[in-house]
């Protein structure tokens, strides 16, 4: 297996990135920590090409895959991520069984239309379509949405930015999932609220459902971030998410390095 570059924002997700870190080390992998400043001094020569994996906080890695001419890079395609790129597809296991896309100030002058034709009444579901997060999915009453209710203004400017809007779900245990060439290659059980997690068994159920899923789909890439969740005691797909900018929670650093760097080499 040819070596690869892991260049990582440790800065951002530290817990998970101590075994990446090590895994890398271990394997052989040349790593670098990211610099910010190479947006405005230049990224340096010897840096970048074929071979290069980037993991880091969402906006460096949307940034590497549509500036730098990296390969693989960072697996951050935004358009391929949102929601409106893949929720049709998924719909048999997806968590929502109705939404609606529309614009941000669409929602909030039609809110009570929106919601009626959902199935809601007092409160509903919304979050961005864009896997960028411009602001977190939350649940708000229909009654006096609004766009500072979503954190226009805060998080982002464009009054129309495209949303999600979707019934209430109540969610049990959660679990994330990295996908390398259609396998599950790691696994980790996390609590949203408190950032906690437990690395996951590959013979579980949720793994098991989580490969099912990733066997059908079409990938939105080739490596990426696939969440499940309990809901009406049944599992159910939450998400897909770029794996360049995703916490890896207790997921194994040592498979996703092996799995990565490989699918890196072969390609």
């Amino acid at each position: 297996m040819t070596h690869t570059t892991w260049v990582l924002e440790s800065g951002v997700f530290p817990r998970s990135h101590a075994s990446l870190r090590e895994a890398v080390v271990a394997a052989g992998h040349r790593l670098l920590e990211w610099d910010d400043a190479w947006w405005s001094d230049g990224i340096p020569a010897n840096i970048g090409d074929t071979h290069t994996l980037f993991h880091g906080s969402l906006g460096n890695a949307a940034r590497i895959h549509d500036e730098l001419n990296w390969t693989p890079g960072s697996f951050c395609n935004a358009s391929a991520f949102r929601c409106s790129a893949w929720y049709d597809s998924v719909r048999e296991w997806l968590l929502h069984t109705d939404w609606r896309f529309l614009p941000a100030n669409e929602l909030v002058d039609s809110a009570a239309e929106v919601a009626a034709s959902l199935g809601c009444t007092n409160r509903i579901f919304v979050r961005p379509d864009s896997p960028l997060k411009p602001f977190s999915g939350r649940v708000l009453d229909v009654a006096s949405l609004s766009l500072a209710a979503l954190d226009h203004g805060f998080y982002f400017d464009d009054e129309a930015l495209p949303v999600v809007a979707a019934p209430i779900r109540t969610m049990g245990c959660e679990w994330r999932f990295v996908v390398v060439d259609k396998v599950v290659v790691a696994g980790s059980a996390y609590d949203a609220a408190t950032r906690t997690a437990t690395s996951d068994r590959s013979n579980s159920d949720a793994w098991a459902y989580a490969q099912t899923i990733a066997d059908v789909i079409p990938p939105p890439a080739d490596v990426y971030i696939l969440d499940v969740c309990e809901c009406d005691g049944e599992l159910r797909l939450i998400e897909l998410n770029p794996f360049g900018g995703a916490d890896l929670y207790a997921c194994d650093g040592f498979a996703i390095v092996r799995a990565v760097s490989q699918f890196a080499s072969d390609t």
